[in-house]
């Protein structure tokens, strides 16, 4: 599936509207879709939560027989304690749910499915796929290979990096794989490499120590853009000039400015949109009413986001 960028994600929302349009007479009981979806406890997550927002506001705007309940959750429990509450109360005709951990939320999702839900998952699947009908996610392997294979082409594919690793979860084990694999085949030394949590103050701090602890650092890779923020301020205090580049990833829009600015620095992004999340209810509700059968896996490209087509991926409103 192509990439989500503000243009994709406009012509899916027109198309989605068009479909459901052209057959809303077939289907006007009335349909409840529920997202569960994690609270903007970060950058990424806000990005979440603004996109599901607004795609329960458009579907409900044309659509008053869909009905899109969004619920946020703080935490892996507290989502749990939201999934019980939402089947208890009404009758849902689909759930879209980025878990907030895989191994808590399979149960509960699949207690939701046994009463006839629909089951849309997003980003983080669940433990036994054959719960979900539905699963929307990015390409983390692509966010790590293809940041590397631009970075070591403009390195000259020699000289010596360091890494900041996110959380330790699988979309963090496949980011690293994409860009150690291709480092591997390159002269170019990985110096360091150690969690930050996906967490700008973690990642400042962690970057102090790096500059600290090595004299010479060509290259920084934080495999996200929270991160990568706090990188950017702890080389920018140390005022070291030799390293060339800082790149991260996800397309968080100040660094998306960045790279429309062509900043030296960090002059390329690599996308893992959060407006999956209003692509997979677009999805769902077409699965319902526009009689269109949306099953199986779609996964998203992470293609380079460069200074050309930055416009497309830049989403100003977002709080991410």
């Amino acid at each position: 599936m192509t990439p989500i960028t503000k243009r994709a994600l406009g012509l899916l929302s027109a198309v989605s509207l068009a479909v459901l349009t052209t057959t809303g007479a077939l289907a006007q009981d009335k349909k409840t879709i529920a997202v569960s979806i994690p609270a903007a406890t970060h950058g990424w997550t806000g990005g979440v939560v603004y996109h599901a927002e607004q795609a329960a506001k458009e579907i409900k705007a044309a659509f008053p027989n869909i009905d899109v309940v969004v619920k946020t959750s703080p935490s892996a429990p507290a989502q749990v304690s939201a999934l019980e509450d939402l089947a208890a109360n009404q009758k849902l005709d689909a759930l879209v749910i980025l878990p907030f951990t895989s191994e808590e939320l399979t149960g509960p999702v699949e207690q939701v499915k046994a009463g006839g839900t629909f089951i849309t998952v997003v980003d983080r699947g669940l433990t036994d796929p054959a719960i979900q009908d539905l699963y929307v996610a990015g390409d983390n392997i692509a966010v790590g290979a293809n940041t590397a294979k631009w970075m070591a082409e403009k390195l000259g594919n020699k000289g010596e990096i360091v890494v900041l690793r996110g959380i330790p979860t699988v979309i963090d084990d496949e980011r690293i794989k994409g860009f150690t694999d291709v480092m591997k085949k390159t002269d170019i030394k990985i110096l360091d490499i150690q969690y930050a949590n996906w967490n700008q103050d973690q990642a400042f701090t962690l970057m102090q120590d790096y500059l600290a602890k090595y004299p010479k650092i060509d290259a920084v890779w934080a495999n996200d853009d929270d991160m990568l923020l706090g990188v950017l301020q702890a080389i920018k205090e140390s005022k070291r000039t030799e390293i060339k580049y800082a790149l991260g990833g996800n397309g968080m829009k100040e660094v998306i400015e960045l790279v429309k600015a062509k900043n030296p620095m960090t002059p390329i992004s690599t996308p893992y949109p959060p407006s999956m999340i209003k692509s997979a209810i677009y999805m769902t509700a077409a699965q319902f009413t526009g009689q269109a059968p949306m099953r199986g896996n779609f996964k998203l490209d992470a293609p380079l986001i460069t200074p050309e087509n930055a416009d497309q991926f830049y989403f100003p409103d977002s709080p991410f």
